[in-house]
């Protein structure tokens, strides 16, 4: 099941995704503001999904929004993951980490104000705060049932769905500050969309991650080459931390980053991010 998030007729709505990616139904929420994260919370409660009443729109008569236009708390997120990006990076961004890639999860946030949709701008900051704006495709994991102290056995069972984010990285600002968090979380800096698969739709553990700029291919990776796959990064994430329903954990990104070629190439004013992810579908934004 593909769920959205949308306006129509000035009302944001939350809808299912006909297969063909063609209409959308939207689904009967009392609460649609927060987007798909009351729908999550309820299954979580053991609550039955909600009925539809109204017809299917065109998907061309709607504005898409983050299906998540304003997640619970911060996301969490995954530096390091794919063995090829952590040779391109070994001597810059990760060169005062540990030097053994598996020996854990790097992991960081980006608070919740800098998501945007599929189709919105991102804003450079200018070069007088930082000139080294990079992207990140990324398969996106949903919790759906939270806990603690998950067992990477049962942490499949946790899993809602999947979408798509491009990490959007300050590199300067990342690297100055030897934490992430601030290189990460500028405003318009996670763009997510264009919706929500649900779990028994798509197996995030077998599926293919691309990424273009100006539609030169950049980024080409698969989900089976993560160092520490997903019931692992639960499983780790989780431990001694409460994870609740909605909660987002962006798995990492494939080699070919714009810092890492050679010689490094950050995004510049008209350029436009695509990322593509085999059984969710696309997600596009252009830089201004």
């Amino acid at each position: 099941m593909r769920l959205a998030t949308f306006v129509h007729q000035g009302q944001r709505r939350v809808g299912q995704v006909s297969p063909d990616g063609q209409t959308v139904t939207p689904l009967d929420l009392a609460d649609a503001q927060r987007g798909v994260l009351p729908l999550i919370e309820s299954r979580a409660a053991g609550e039955a999904w909600p009925a539809s009443t109204q017809a299917a729109l065109p998907l061309t008569s709607v504005r898409l929004e983050a299906p998540l236009p304003l997640p619970r708390r911060n996301l969490w997120c995954v530096g390091r993951n794919y063995h090829e990006h952590a040779k391109e990076l070994q001597a810059s961004v990760f060169k005062g980490n540990n030097a053994n890639p598996a020996a854990w999860p790097i992991v960081f946030t980006k608070v919740p104000e800098c998501v945007i949709a599929d189709g919105d701008e991102v804003r450079l900051p200018g070069d007088a705060v930082s000139a080294q704006i990079d992207y990140e495709a990324e398969l996106a994991v949903v919790i759906g049932r939270g806990g603690k102290n998950i067992a990477r056995a049962a942490a499949m069972d946790h899993v809602f769905g999947y979408t798509i984010v491009n990490d959007v990285t300050a590199r300067d600002v990342q690297m100055r500050h030897q934490q992430w968090d601030m290189g990460k979380s500028f405003d318009t800096f996670c763009p997510m969309g264009p919706w929500i698969v649900t779990a028994d739709e798509l197996d995030g553990q077998h599926t293919r991650v691309r990424c273009w700029v100006n539609g030169e291919p950049r980024q080409d990776g698969r989900t089976e080459d993560l160092i520490f796959d997903i019931p692992t990064l639960i499983e780790t994430i989780s431990r001694g931390i409460t994870l609740y329903p909605g909660d987002v954990i962006a798995t990492g990104t494939p080699a070919g980053v714009g810092m890492g070629l050679t010689p490094p190439s950050f995004l510049q004013p008209g350029d436009v991010v695509r990322i593509e992810i085999d059984g969710i579908g696309s997600l596009e934004n252009r830089f201004v």
